[in-house]
């Protein structure tokens, strides 16, 4: 992982444009989303097909694809793909609560792709695509942990290894940088294009977290930069 000290430089402003639309939701990309909403940030290896498994999930607003975790200001894709930005491809899930959840979410996450696999997804090898979860509200925290721990439970189960999936807020990961116009719901305009996520044959169990197991202290930042 490169340090804030080596990574790329960046800039002040990004160098290109972000659609306004979602393609395929037909909301918002950048906001504002409706009142109430909540904005939770995934990464698990090519944003590309990370994006398509959540616009696709019940109570999903709306998602983009953008770096995140890193150091340099508004980076590029081809700036991302060195590793030397430090951001990993990531997901923004704007999602309405009292359709969905975070456990509900996490569950698509962690069923679809390999949390095993340190800094890789199958031949996507680097630090841009680790597997991270950046939470923005204790209920998301608390389902990242919870999750997390089930999850590994199963993977014991089975014989695989040790999750290595990042877990931080969003105040300490942010701000979420918008990818470029191409990236941006890539997978319903190149319907035949490259993806390498699907179900990874094992399940999450979830349930509804207990209020005591969310942390007293609200980290809440804004979705955005």
């Amino acid at each position: 992982m490169v340090s804030e000290e080596q990574a790329l430089p960046g800039r002040t402003a990004p160098t290109f444009a972000v659609p306004e639309t979602h393609e395929v939701l037909g909301t918002p990309i950048q906001g504002p989303w409706p009142e109430g909403s909540e904005v939770l940030y995934i990464a698990m290896g090519c944003f590309w097909g990370a994006e398509r498994i959540f616009w696709r999930q019940p109570g999903v607003v709306s998602t983009a694809a953008g770096y995140l975790g890193g150091f340099t200001p508004y980076p590029t894709y081809e700036e991302t793909c060195t590793g030397r930005t430090g951001h990993t491809e990531a997901v923004q899930v704007v999602y309405d609560p009292s359709l969905t959840s975070p456990e509900l979410l996490l569950k698509e996450f962690w069923e679809n792709h390999d949390p095993t696999t340190a800094n890789r997804q199958g031949n996507d090898i680097g630090t841009q695509y680790r597997s991270a979860i950046y939470w923005t509200t204790p209920g998301q925290e608390a389902a990242a942990r919870a999750t997390f721990d089930a999850f590994q439970q199963v993977l014991t189960e089975h014989g695989h290894g040790t999750i290595s999936t990042e877990l931080r807020p969003f105040t300490e990961a942010g701000p979420f940088y918008y990818a470029e116009d191409y990236h941006q719901q890539y997978l319903h305009k190149n319907p035949g294009g490259y993806c390498n996520h699907g179900p990874n044959g094992l399940t999450c169990p979830v349930g509804l977290v207990r209020q005591d197991q969310v942390p007293a202290q609200v980290d809440v930042a804004p979705p955005t930069d």
